[in-house]
């Protein structure tokens, strides 16, 4: 029995519902079957979790604290098998680690602080994967001591709350106590190496006046580096001729780019309100710091030289710059904010709530312990530290919510609410140091250049109608329509039809249909830019622009999709619960980064090369025609060479005269560098794709006597994601008919990561017991393998060199356990363990990949022992303490 969920466009909550209720205490973990009122999901004041026409999953404060960790990323992942938090970001992206949930982008989840729309990161995600082109807000920005609980709705309610919500919507509710406090303080560290973590926050409830409340909380956070990458044979190798690559840090481990950034993080926010009569006013905010630094790719002595006839090195040429190799450091400068005033209330039985939200968020990008090679051997001079460039990410959005019961004589009124958004979204990058992107540019990250320097901006205006009855006591109905119109893309409207039916108080049916519309991120489409490596040139070209047109590329358009859920709620004892909630996704048009189109790779060499004597002939891979045609494309050499302020149209390697000599030449300047690569991306409208799996919660509370309480409660998800339809390639590209699956616009392996890189199943059985003021929480999580496809460097058995195989992370059983006691009311220790049994991913193959690696001296081989999609992270175990204190 489906409804019509006439689905709003709110984000914000029904107007003057009754305040959440705060976490039963202690809360346990996921949980759908308790009676906290929710706000997520439904227009209808009063709305209980147990009785939700959608599958909604309360956490409490005290059931992500017990996660160990003060990220809140990990702490929900930990806990809700149907998100997948990333573990681990390349460049920039290793600042700004995002989640995902149902296997879909980060940017398909909706993330809401008090039921209003948080605004997303400037840092978009660049590097590809299946967190590529996320642009979604940070949580880490979030304080933890804020929440009161998590509202976490598995459902598709983009006629809800407007464009993101397909997956999902993550509402954060604060807390809004008036009197009392927290205080916590933990430290931790992984098993082995690095990630010294410690963090301390708080809050505190005020209450200034008469019926106002003002609840602020803080935290501190600093995490330090970690390490998991393996021997560099480059440095081993050249260690003879250049003896100070010796004096690196961590030698011969000098390649320290896998791993955890250092970051150090502070937040402060604020929840306020003043009650008189039936009205309030209320506001809250955040404001936030953040300066991280991370590891990139380690450079050779070679790599920055002097030129002759240059101040440097006497005038002579070939002198190094740094005489043991450099290992440069890519940092953010961070600030973030947000703030929220509104009034609401009601009006005889009309309730109202008016609202405006404003947040930014501003990254500045440094590299620090690096240089620019060509400005060096031209000039005889590079700084060492320079300003890459910034972005920024600014949303404003205005809500008018109205609700209305009408009795019209049946079990319950027909409930009306309907509203209005105006929402003002802008993203823009500022161009970096002219020495950021003089010639080849600065060492690790090609810096913003005035021509990717851009300011983007959109208006949005919507509004929503919804309307739910229960014609009978047993029998709810909710539909919802909204209606968009985007300054940029033009209109849409969407529905979301949504059903409850309960059979007995033990049993219910629950089912909804609904439509999504997600429209490109300002980020998607201006993102801009370049990443030059000690090797390799990459570049991002915006959609829209010449040189992503010169390649057939265009502008982006919307993504649509359509959402069909069914599912069951049973009761069958007072204590007993269980939901299981099947869904289907389809995504048509879903936005993506594109595979990248390679204008160079050096190890597939041109016919004869291998046979030539070259010095490093032997790292040349068999040689087909096809293969170096799909791998070295002029058209994609020249659009790279643009971009770096040369010409076009080139018509041989030779004439690449803007990329840097070290990406395609060997030390020697005559040999094919083999370890060399110029590749070039876009964001584009690439697949059609369907998402089905399924949600399981059972949760069962044990009374012991006198040993105490027990809850546990279990969490599964089945996720299957599929690639219905690949959109075609521009003309411009190369398209190959012998091996079509590596020349299409999302190439093959990137379709298998796509697919198999979320568990297909993940379960988490949970048990909390508590005796007197002891506490024990012991939670074992399973990860269904997960795979990706890569280019095997040698022959081994059945498979070739050269072609694709399968990198496998195996199934895998997490441990986490933590063991509390409360040595006083106010004062509670802990101490605990994740992953206690310092669990890591499966290697990579050393006969397929590695070998070839090591035996080449290339420094590859340092950085690829782990598969870096692993779904439970690469670092292994983590032992931390806790304490805190409450009044």
């Amino acid at each position: 029995m489906f409804a019509l969920a006439v689905a709003s466009a709110w984000s914000v909550p029904a107007l003057a519902a009754p305040e959440p209720a705060p976490a039963a205490d202690p809360a346990p973990q996921a949980d759908e079957g308790g009676t906290d009122i929710i706000v997520t999901g439904t227009r209808t004041t009063g709305m209980r979790a147990a009785d939700s026409p959608a599958p909604i999953q309360i956490l409490g404060a005290d059931a992500l604290q017990r996660t160990g960790s003060p990220d809140l990323l990990q702490s929900l992942a930990q806990q809700l098998p149907s998100i997948q938090a990333q573990s681990f970001g390349s460049d920039l992206q290793a600042h700004t680690l995002q989640m995902k949930l149902r296997g879909l982008s980060p940017n398909h989840t909706l993330i809401l602080v008090n039921g209003k729309r948080r605004h997303g990161t400037a840092n978009v995600s660049v590097a590809g994967g299946p967190f590529g082109g996320s642009a979604a807000p940070d949580i880490s920005f979030i304080v933890p001591e804020s929440i009161d609980h998590v509202e976490v709705l598995q459902d598709g309610a983009a006629a809800q709350y407007g464009t993101d919500a397909i997956a999902g919507v993550i509402n954060f509710i604060q807390k809004k106590a008036d009197h009392g406090g927290s205080f916590d303080a933990t430290g931790g560290k992984y098993y082995d190496e690095g990630g010294q973590t410690y963090a301390v926050g708080g809050n505190i409830g005020i209450a200034p006046f008469d019926g106002a409340y003002l609840n602020v909380a803080a935290q501190k956070k600093y995490k330090n580096y970690s390490f998991r990458g393996d021997v560099n044979p480059q440095a081993v190798s050249l260690s003879t001729k250049y003896p100070a690559i010796k004096d690196l840090l961590g030698y011969p481990y000098t390649n320290r780019i896998i791993g955890d950034p250092q970051i150090d993080q502070t937040v402060v926010s604020y929840n306020a309100g003043y009650e008189f009569g039936d009205f309030k006013l209320y506001s809250f905010g955040s404001y936030g710091h953040k300066k991280a630094k991370a590891y990139e790719n380690t450079r050779p002595p070679t790599t920055v030289v002097s030129g002759a006839g240059t101040k440097a090195a006497g005038g002579v040429a070939g002198v190094p710059f740094y005489p043991g190799g450099f290992m440069p450091q890519e940092t953010i400068d961070e600030t973030d904010y947000s703030f929220t005033g509104g009034f609401s209330g009601s009006v005889g039985e009309t309730t109202f709530d008016l609202a405006s939200t404003y947040g930014n968020d501003d990254i500045s990008v440094d590299i620090i312990n690096t240089a620019n090679a060509q400005l060096y051997r031209d000039t005889g001079y590079t700084p060492t530290n320079i300003h890459d460039g910034s972005f920024f990410n600014t949303q404003w959005t205005n809500t008018l919510d109205l609700t209305h019961p009408f009795d019209i004589g049946l079990a319950g009124p027909l409930n009306v609410a309907g509203g209005l958004e105006f929402r003002h979204e802008e993203y823009g990058i500022r161009a970096g140091d002219p020495a950021s992107y003089y010639g080849g540019g600065t060492q690790s990250f090609f810096g913003y250049s005035p021509k990717d320097a851009g300011k983007y901006k959109r208006d949005n205006f919507s509004q929503y109608l919804d309307i739910s009855v229960k014609p009978i006591d047993a029998w709810l109905i909710d539909g919802a329509v909204r209606h968009e119109h985007y300054s940029d893309f033009g209109d849409t409207t969407v529905f979301k039809l949504t059903s409850r039916y309960d059979f007995s108080d033990a049993f219910a049916l629950r089912g909804t249909v609904s439509t999504g519309f997600r429209a490109p991120t300002l980020a998607e489409g201006g993102y801009s830019g370049l990443n030059v490596g000690p090797s390799s040139i990459s570049g991002v070209l915006p959609p829209a622009s010449a040189g992503a047109a010169a390649l057939g590329f265009g502008g982006l358009k919307p993504e649509k999709s359509t959402n069909f859920s069914a599912g069951f709620v049973f009761h069958p004892t007072p204590k007993l619960s269980m939901t299981v909630d099947a869904y289907q996704i389809t995504i048509r048009d879903r936005i993506m980064i594109s595979s990248g189109f390679n204008g160079f790779t050096g190890n597939r060499c041109p016919q004869g090369y291998a046979e030539s004597g070259a010095s490093n002939a032997k790292a040349c891979l068999p040689f087909n025609q096809d293969l170096y045609n799909i791998n070295n494309q002029l058209a994609v050499l020249s659009a790279v060479n643009t971009a770096l302020g040369g010409s076009g149209n080139l018509t041989s390697l030779a004439q690449a005269t803007a990329i840097p000599v070290y990406v395609l030449y060997a030390p020697n300047g005559v040999d094919r560098a083999t370890d060399g690569t110029v590749a070039v991306q876009s964001f584009v409208n690439g697949v059609k794709m369907r998402t089905r799996g399924v949600d399981v919660v059972v949760n069962y509370p044990f009374d012991l006597g006198d040993f105490g309480s027990l809850d546990l409660t279990f969490t599964g998800n089945y996720n299957e994601n599929k690639v219905l339809k690949i959109n075609p390639l521009p003309s411009a590209l190369y398209s190959s008919t012998q091996n079509p699956g590596l020349t299409q616009l999302i190439a093959t392996s990137d379709v298998t990561q796509l697919e198999n890189s979320t568990p297909k199943f993940r379960g988490t059985l949970n048990g909390y017991w508590q005796l007197g003021g002891f506490s024990v929480n012991l939670r074992e999580s399973f990860y269904s393998e997960v795979y990706a496809l890569e280019t095997a460097r040698s022959s081994v058995g059945n498979v070739a060199a050269g072609s694709l195989f399968k990198v496998p992370v195996k199934d895998s059983f997490l441990t986490d356990l933590e063991v509390g006691y409360q040595i006083a009311k106010p004062i509670k220790i802990s101490f605990g363990a994740n992953n206690l049994f310092n669990k890591y991913p499966t290697e990579r193959s050393k006969a397929l990949i590695r070998q070839a690696e090591f035996d080449n001296n290339e420094r590859g081989y340092s950085s690829d022992k782990y598969p870096l999609f692993s779904p439970y992270g690469i670092n292994g175990g983590y032992y931390y303490a806790r304490l805190n204190l409450t009044w």
